[in-house]
Parts: structure tokens; sequence; C-alpha cells
């Protein structure tokens, strides 16, 4: 089971270890951002979803927005990737705890903590589009994803990967992302969530630029061999940042592990 205060300390490490223009910025309002106006396009007519997305701060910010959206008092909970697990699933699940979480190794996780593959372990992400490629950065873990977008289908040529083989092509001004070939080394999220999958994994994403500031995100993810049936992710919203790229955000093993275990220790004290 994850503890709050192992996840409070990961998530203040990362926001720490930010530089410090980063935070300054990171704390800027969302209302500060623009007003809505039409969405770019790129030169074949499909929109352009270049820019650094986020939910309006980074982790750690003011309002806790980072967080995700949470349901209101006797709200039913959302389902999680691990509520659907199969009863084996769920056995295997039970034996697992903070510590056997893949991300304290620097790993990065197969989809995202936030409920965003752009974000991984983070709360920020950028996109990079040219006429055949979507490619996909995150600050944390030197996470990227190039996606073709030019009609070819999945390589086969590649061994499974953390965050799978990704190919996309255009629903209208949606863009549709496959992907495939996970290994099963990885969490779908991290901060001690139990989430494991298998080599069966496979995601379906949709992207849809609303206005010039706005990105609306949905996803599917399948595991015949852990799911009892697909987890329909909750949209999710992204804002255009005022800032327009994003930092590197180093990860060293032995800092995150030393910080848990400090963590653990001292609430065993208390």
């Amino acid at each position: 089971m994850k503890t709050p205060m192992v996840s409070a300390a990961i998530a203040g490490m990362l926001w720490f270890a930010a530089p410090g223009p980063a935070r300054l910025v990171a704390q800027a309002s969302a209302g500060e951002a623009a007003k809505a106006s039409p969405v770019p396009r790129m030169p074949d007519g499909h929109p352009d979803l270049s820019g650094v997305w986020w939910r309006g701060e980074d982790v750690g910010g003011r309002t806790g927005a980072a967080l995700g959206p949470r349901g209101g008092r006797g709200a039913q909970p959302a389902p999680t990737f691990a509520s659907l697990y199969q009863p084996s699933a769920q056995a295997k699940a039970k034996t697992l705890r903070d510590k056997d979480d893949p991300s304290l190794n620097c790993t990065p996780t197969a989809f995202g903590t936030l409920n965003v593959s752009l974000f991984d372990v983070g709360a920020v992400g950028q996109i990079v589009q040219t006429p055949k490629f979507v490619i996909m950065l995150t600050e944390t873990y030197h996470g990227f994803q190039i996606i073709p977008v030019d009609g070819r289908p999945h390589r086969d040529d590649q061994p499974p990967s953390n965050r799978g083989d990704a190919i996309g092509h255009w629903d209208g001004d949606t863009l549709v992302v496959d992907k495939t070939n996970f290994n099963d080394s990885t969490w779908i999220s991290a901060e001690g969530r139990v989430s494991f999958h298998s080599d069966a994994l496979h995601i379906v994403e949709r992207y849809h630029r609303v206005d010039a500031n706005t990105l609306e995100i949905e996803a599917t993810l399948e595991d015949p061999k852990v799911l009892t049936k697909p987890w329909v992710v909750p949209k999710q919203t992204l804002k255009l940042a005022p800032f327009d790229q994003i930092l590197q955000l180093d990860c060293a093993v032995g800092d995150v592990k030393g910080l848990i275990d400090a963590v653990q220790s001292d609430s065993g004290k208390n």
C-alpha cells in the first residue's frame, strides 16, 4: 500500500530538484493564460499539437491541481488500472509494496502517474510535431517517444520496451496513438501505486486540441492477462504552459531510495 508521506516525499523531491526559475514559472496562475484562439495547424492541414502542456502548475504548486481531479464527498471513485485486476493479479498485488516500485530505480512508467503518458511521473510534458512524426518529451527520466504518423505499421525488429512501440494516425482533427510491444518490467503509475501489467498491454490514446490553449486526451488500456476488462482512463484536460520548453530533471537511484528509507524510518517512530 502507498503511504501518503512517501508520495509527498517523492513529489517534493521532484519539485525541489527543479531549478529555481522553473519553480517560479510553475507557480504562474492558469488564469493568466491567453484567451482561447483558433487551433494552429500544420501545412498539411492537421492540427499542430506542439507546445509545453500541463494542468496549470508543476508538482509542488500552490493549489495542488497537478494531482488531478478528485471526486466530491460521497462520489463513487473512478476505476483505476489495479481495481480491474483478475483474482490472480489481485493476489500478486497484495505481495507488493512501495519498495517494489520500479520508478525508485529511475525506471519510467508504462503509462503515467497522473493518467497522462506525456507526463510519466512528472506533471509537465512537451510535444514537437513534424509532418512525419509527433515527438513526446518528458522532463523526468529523460523520457521521449517518437510516434510516426505517415502510415507505417508497428515495428517488428525491436525488443519489448518500457514505453512500448507507438504509431499514430489522424481521425479527422484527432491524433490516435496505438502502443504495443511493452515489456512487463514497469508499472502503469508510480509513487507506490501498485499497478504492474503484463507484456500483453495495449494502449490507445486520442489527442484533440480544442483550441490554441487546450489539449484533451482520452486513453484506453487493455491487458487480457491481468485485467477483467479494459480500463477507460478519465478524460484529461491540459493547458498550454506559459513557457516554451521543458527542463531536464535528473534521477539518481541512491538519492531516491535514500529519501524513501528516511521517510519510512521517521514515520515508524511516530
